[in-house]
């Protein structure tokens, strides 16, 4: 098909956000279960991602990559879903804030903190996320303001800013504060999460099966 969705991913990755986003638009789609040691380095696949990493979008002749860039290619893709503001809308620019506020500083700080790397105070101006306290505070502000980050509804700025908190929350990467766990019980709560997340997690257990 021209149009055809595909997703290239590992149920234990960041495919599992996009997944979770294909779900949200209703529309179908197939997936390209990749393996870290094998597939995902292969040269057929890096010419699709030269990066070798997972997900990796393809809607007919698109290919998109960078999990939040997938959400916000289809949140556009298919408006029906109404999974972000529409163009032109003022909350347009509240919806991009905090989508990318994830993906720039809230992704550079919990990665450098879970590998050990502290700021020196007197380095903080060069980096874009200054110190995971201040990202922290200001995600959890926002939180703290209203149900969702953007209006009165759910979008893909929930969908992704959600996922970062709840890995975070599980892994122990970002630390437990209430306005974190009561916005992620809720987003998660979604029938399109928990779909996705079945889906995931039924391949996860195929594939111990397969090993074990």
């Amino acid at each position: 098909m021209a149009d055809e969705l595909i997703l290239y991913t590992h149920p234990m990755s960041r495919g599992r956000i996009a997944r979770w986003m294909l779900e949200e638009t209703a529309q179908p789609y197939r997936t390209e279960i990749l393996d870290y040691a094998s597939t995902m380095k292969a040269p057929a696949y890096l010419a699709v991602n030269p990066m070798g990493k997972v997900p990796t979008l393809r809607h007919g002749d698109i290919v998109v990559t960078e999990t939040a860039a997938i959400c916000a290619y289809l949140a556009d893709a298919f408006p029906q879903a109404r999974l972000a503001p529409p163009p032109g809308d003022r909350l347009r620019g509240p919806y991009y804030r905090w989508l990318f506020f994830t993906a720039g500083p809230v992704e550079a700080a919990v990665s450098n903190k879970a590998l050990g790397f502290a700021v020196p105070p007197e380095r903080e101006r060069m980096m874009g996320y200054g110190n995971i306290a201040q990202v922290m505070a200001a995600l959890e502000a926002a939180l703290l303001r209203a149900e969702y980050l953007v209006g009165d509804s759910f979008t893909a700025a929930d969908l992704y800013v959600g996922s970062a908190l709840g890995f975070g929350m599980m892994f122990g990467t970002i630390e437990k504060r209430p306005a974190f766990e009561r916005y992620w019980q809720q987003v998660s709560a979604r029938p399109a999460c928990k779909r996705a997340k079945e889906l995931d997690d039924a391949l996860v257990a195929r594939q111990q099966q397969l090993t074990g």
